[in-house]
């Protein structure tokens, strides 16, 4: 199954390791550290220009959607 993430943009379900909130997480030391690995090995992948609610940790990449994680969640369920 496959999962949209905004912008055109859809990846395989079973290759997403989590979904999370941008607002919530980018508060931690972890995450940001993590975000900014990501970007400087070209790992980063923006989904949309508007602002971002969530991002999407795959097997390969990460997702910066503007789309919320509530409801990439929801589509995600069947």
């Amino acid at each position: 199954m496959f999962l949209y993430l905004g912008g055109d943009v859809t990846v395989r379900s079973n290759e997403v390791v989590g979904i999370f909130d941008i607002e919530e997480c980018s508060v931690s030391r972890t995450t940001a550290n993590f975000l900014n690995s990501s970007q400087k090995n070209g790992k980063i992948v923006n989904v949309s220009e508007e602002m971002p609610k969530s991002f999407i940790v795959t097997q390969n990449k990460t997702y910066i959607s503007n789309v919320s994680c509530h409801t990439i969640n929801k589509r995600g369920k069947i």
